[in-house]
């Protein structure tokens, strides 16, 4: 079933597209990738998606609703964690129930209920400086997924983590997700990244940016620890690179 739809997106700045009639599909459960060199105008689609920003042309839909323009229907996660350092992890946590008007002590019962689910239990009355890098993101992807349970906007999320933290966090994500049944749009620069998470890799290439290749990996998942020095694995590799390299030069 498809949750999330954008339809012939096309955004401007100062007269200059930076993005140009793109359309996908998310689908329940799936992670799909954003694959393109910087500048490509993968954030700027995002902020479209998000409602954060108005396209100067198309639509975005969320279970057939139009959204388009309306912030606050999907979650988003930037790259940095952005836990506030004098709030505990559960109170950073359960903000987002707090902006949708819960009380403290609801969403505060509400948000810890995830803690044992998202690898967090005991971390409850910690503060950031306390937890290491990809404990801090495990808390920035509940904080998340409170915002809003159906779809998550994942822009770079794990690229300042190490490769091991990585690799640890990349398998626990897609259990989560699994779990509870949450569907993800991720940005990365990442091609080794974007292999091993993802069931589709969307390629967004030129200026302005289009998406000029779909990349379908067969790959079922959980993916074994060898799949990233299989044939397959750089089978896919060198096609995404190749589309990349000649699509720039183009």
């Amino acid at each position: 079933m498809t949750v999330l739809r954008a339809e012939g997106i096309t955004k401007s700045f100062d007269g200059k597209k930076v993005i140009e009639q793109i359309s996908l599909e998310l689908e329940e459960g799936e992670l799909v990738s954003l694959l393109g060199v910087s500048g490509g105008g993968k954030t700027t689609l995002f902020n479209v998606i998000a409602g954060l920003s108005q396209p100067d042309e198309g639509k975005v839909y969320l279970d057939g609703v139009d959204i388009t323009g309306k912030p606050g229907q999907v979650s988003y996660m930037l790259q940095k964690d952005l836990l506030f350092p004098y709030r505990t992890i559960l109170d950073n946590v359960a903000l987002p129930l707090l902006v949708k008007g819960r009380k403290k002590r609801e969403a505060r019962a509400r948000a810890g209920e995830y803690f044992d689910e998202f690898g967090l239990a005991g971390t409850e009355k910690m503060y950031p400086s306390q937890l290491s890098g990809g404990m801090r993101q495990r808390a920035a992807l509940l904080r998340t997924y409170l915002f809003s349970e159906r779809v998550a906007l994942l822009d770079e999320p794990f690229s300042a983590l190490d490769m091991l933290t990585k690799r640890g966090i990349h398998d626990w994500y897609l259990q989560v997700m699994e779990r509870i049944h949450l569907s993800t749009l991720f940005v990365t620069h990442d091609v080794d990244e974007a292999i091993l998470l993802s069931d589709r890799i969307c390629l967004l290439t030129g200026k302005p940016g289009h998406l000029t290749k779909e990349i379908r990996i067969q790959e079922p998942k959980p993916r074994s620890r060898d799949f990233s020095i299989s044939n397959q694995f750089l089978e896919y590799k060198r096609q995404i690179l190749h589309h990349l390299s000649s699509s720039n030069k183009s």
